[in-house]
């Protein structure tokens, strides 16, 4: 049996606009969006999402909203549900919402948050955690003991979508990073149904080093190519 050569490589990748890409969002959607900070977050898609005006009811799952976010547009415009993440406090536009009533929060550990979607692109539904045992983050959850310590269980988190930043992507849909924008990226493109990536640059398949590959094309739908914002 003869094997495949690289350009024999098949995929379904698609490769659009940032327009394009965000027409994939349902109404309602349960939205990943990676990034610690500004480092690995989805600014240009994120600028799409919000052009998109008519996604009402979002749930958004992400770590970078501690901070003024280029999200903020969607709590003004009052079309964010729910938020789940690990740092929200000094962001004033989603406090503002929150003491409102126009949004739910549910707040993490961040290890928490991280294993929880970890475990989500794995299939597992849940999981026992040390962490937050004893605080006011376990009120209302299961405690069981383990070795003489109390663990909460926690659900592991999946969402319809996954916007996602790499650097690199090549032409069947693999995917580079740099340094820290890493972050919170590849396991979230697991954890979805339908995950949109946004690089700086695509190249010919066979031109990444195998061994820098983190996020493998069968876990990519669609790869946007950023431009300057």
């Amino acid at each position: 049996m003869m094997s495949a050569t690289i350009n024999q490589i098949e995929t379904h990748v698609q490769f659009l606009s940032a327009e394009e890409a965000v027409k994939q969002i349902p109404e309602a959607a349960k939205i990943m969006v990676g990034g610690f900070g500004f480092p690995g977050m989805p600014r240009y898609l994120s600028k799409a999402l919000i052009n998109k005006t008519n996604l009402h009811n979002l749930t958004l799952i992400m770590n970078s909203l501690g901070s003024v976010s280029v999200l903020n547009d969607l709590f003004v415009q009052n079309r964010i549900k729910k938020v789940i993440g690990s740092f929200f406090s000094t962001n004033k536009d989603l406090v503002k919402a929150y003491r409102e009533g126009n949004v739910e929060i549910e707040l993490l550990p961040q290890g928490t948050f991280t294993e929880a979607i970890r475990l989500g692109g794995a299939g597992i539904p849940a999981f026992y955690t040390p962490t937050a045992a004893g605080t006011d983050l376990a009120k209302g959850k299961e405690i069981r003991v383990f070795n003489g310590r109390e663990h909460v269980l926690e659900h592991s988190l999946t969402a319809d979508v996954a916007i996602i930043r790499a650097h690199k992507a090549d032409k069947a849909g693999n995917l580079v990073y740099k340094k820290t924008a890493q972050n919170f990226n590849p396991v979230m493109a697991t954890a979805a149904k339908l995950t949109i990536v946004e690089v700086d640059e695509i190249v010919e398949i066979g031109e990444l080093d195998p061994d820098s590959i983190v996020t493998p094309f069968i876990f990519v739908d669609i790869v946007v190519k950023r431009e300057e914002i």
